[in-house]
């Protein structure tokens, strides 16, 4: 009898990743290569990766090596955005057979036939100069969440910024096959769906649909209880999609809007599409029309050309903006990007005293935010117990709450959950009772 052949998947980067890393093991499945159980030793490791900084390079060769030394006869297979735009570079790293980029990473099946018929060392798919297809696919998240791919590649291209070359130009899916796929979630027993691409807001711009028209047909979905928006742009959030999240009863009042700066003249050098005022005008009317909303707001401190002056315009205006958390990104050199043309360059110590001023910002926004709900009730999905036998949950607002009576029967249920406190050894989290 033949052994059964497993596969480890591991995953960097963002929710799409995710979302395209359960593609992949669905195809590896079909090819009769399965999850590795806990504890045994996997034929395959598959690793996606992440290049957004040279720090996710590092992290991404780091586990790469410790693969290589933790199970030294398993072949490891590496796809994703570092495997894209440093090919030859991630083919040196030990244990490595195959390596495919973003517009190869569901061929792996293929290419791994290939790699054993031939019985060859190593197969290396690099990048092609336009990567054109787009391929669904959709998730289950380790707790309640899935993850759904309505979008890929960046049209955009902002100073800082490698997407485009690691994915391609945007491109999207139909809406008639995403709201299958999302009909497919609810007779699974799924309750919520995470909408995920490189630049969603820019979904259906070569078919004539648009995202906005997405969301109304998703929302018409039986069974899904809960939709939130991944990251959109500001100036692709329209005021019509803001207003249809308002009046929804399943998309979430959830936010995740990239400012990357609060000074429109480092805007400018970005060469971001947006200034100061747009965002503001966007924060303000979903506090309007959602005064409960979460909004979480993506900032990058220490770009070439932020000059003390200007990182003090950009802290003042986010300081003064409604939002509920940042998400603070040290600026990182990568190669083949227009910001390295850009004077001055802030040095390292600096950009990590101003990464350390912004994180102190978002730590009061997310406590101020948090103390309104406590003593209040919220609905809340509550996940999976833990192994541990500890259970918490979201609310809608997306204030992760755990649990101090917790019931195996409430998983994958939404339940009102009164907030109690501020958890004592997590900040970021409240205590709660159903």
């Amino acid at each position: 009898m033949n052994k059964k052949r497993t596969a480890l998947f591991h995953t960097f980067g963002c929710k799409l990743n995710f979302a395209e890393t359960s593609t992949v093991a669905r195809l590896m499945a079909d090819e009769g290569i399965e999850r590795v159980p806990d504890g045994e030793v996997p034929d395959y490791v598959v690793v996606n990766t992440c290049s957004v900084t040279e720090i996710a390079d590092k992290k991404c060769r780091q586990a790469i090596r410790s693969f290589a030394r933790r199970y030294p006869e398993a072949r490891i297979i590496v796809t994703g955005c570092y495997a894209q735009l440093k090919p030859d570079e991630v083919a040196s790293l030990p244990g490595v057979v195959i390596v495919a980029g973003n517009d190869r990473k569901l061929r792996l099946t293929e290419y791994l036939r290939e790699c054993e018929a031939e019985h060859r060392k190593a197969v290396h798919h690099t990048a092609t100069a336009d990567i054109r297809e787009f391929s669904p696919s959709c998730s289950r998240g380790d707790r309640t969440r899935y993850f759904l791919k309505v979008q890929d590649g960046c049209d955009y291209y902002c100073s800082y910024c490698t997407i485009p070359m690691a994915r391609g130009r945007s491109r999207s899916g139909m809406i008639a096959d995403i709201v299958a796929q999302a009909r497919e979630v609810a007779a699974e027993g799924g309750k919520e769906i995470v909408i995920t691409g490189v630049n969603i807001g820019d979904f259906g711009k070569r078919t004539g649909e648009s995202f906005y028209d997405l969301c109304r047909e998703l929302d018409t979905v039986e069974g899904i209880e809960r939709y939130r928006i991944s990251s959109i742009e500001p100036n692709l959030l329209t005021d019509e999609l803001i207003d249809f999240v308002a009046s929804s009863r399943r998309f979430m009042p959830h936010f995740h809007i990239p400012l990357q700066n609060g000074s429109d003249e480092v805007l400018r050098l970005m060469r971001r599409r947006y200034d100061t005022a747009l965002f503001r005008h966007k924060i303000e009317r979903i506090r309007q029309v959602m005064p409960d909303a979460f909004i979480g707001v993506d900032l990058i401190v220490g770009a070439r050309g932020e000059t003390e002056e200007l990182f003090e315009e950009s802290r003042r205006f986010v300081e003064g903006l409604p939002i509920s958390r940042l998400h603070v990104f040290t600026y990182s050199e990568r190669p083949g990007t227009r910001a390295l043309e850009i004077t001055p360059v802030v040095s390292q110590e600096e950009k990590h005293r101003r990464t350390r001023i912004m994180l102190e910002v978002s730590e009061r926004k997310l406590a101020e935010f948090t103390a309104r709900y406590i003593s209040t009730s919220r609905p809340t999905l509550v996940e999976h117990p833990r192994k541990d036998g500890s259970m918490a949950g979201f609310t809608d607002n997306y204030i992760r709450v755990n649990l101090t009576n917790p019931d195996p029967s409430l998983a994958n249920t939404v339940v009102p959950v009164t907030i109690t406190a501020v958890c004592p050894d997590d900040p970021e989290a409240c205590l709660g009772h159903v």
